[in-house]
């Protein structure tokens, strides 16, 4: 009988991939530079979540300073501009923890990644995820 075994990826891959996470990128970024210069090529694995990492880090700031722009040109039009500051208040405010909503939901997604990322698992975000499959090399 022939068993046959799944290329898991090893203990440091799963740390490198959950650091790079918890560090919004920064961990696989220096990881990617020190695979160029000891010119090693990176298993898909580690690729796909050192990309998928600073794809949603970059993604991040971007969407938060576009929000933050919109907000702030919406919150001059009169009977708008307290609707926005409303919404604005509730989502930052302090919740639970002293943790706003989007706080939250930011950590939760970061944790969801992390743990995937530990049990040697693909993790899944809609069109992100797609994206970063799409242009990872298969080594």
């Amino acid at each position: 009988m022939v068993k046959y075994v799944q290329n898991q990826p090893s203990l440091i891959e799963k740390i490198i991939a959950g650091l790079s996470y918890i560090t919004l990128g920064t961990v696989g970024f220096i990881w990617l530079i020190i695979g160029i210069f000891t010119k090693n090529t990176l298993k898909p694995y580690l690729q796909y979540h050192i990309f998928q990492s600073i794809f949603l880090a970059i993604g991040y700031f971007l969407l938060s300073h576009l929000l933050g722009m919109v907000m702030n040109i919406l919150s001059m039009i009169p009977f708008v501009g307290g609707l926005i500051m409303g919404i604005t208040y509730y989502l930052n405010m302090p919740l639970i923890f002293e943790y706003s909503l989007i706080q939250m939901v930011c950590y939760t997604i970061i944790a969801y990644l992390v743990v995937t990322s530990a049990q040697g698992q693909f993790s899944y975000i809609p069109w992100v995820s797609e994206i970063i499959k799409a242009n990872v090399r298969n080594s």
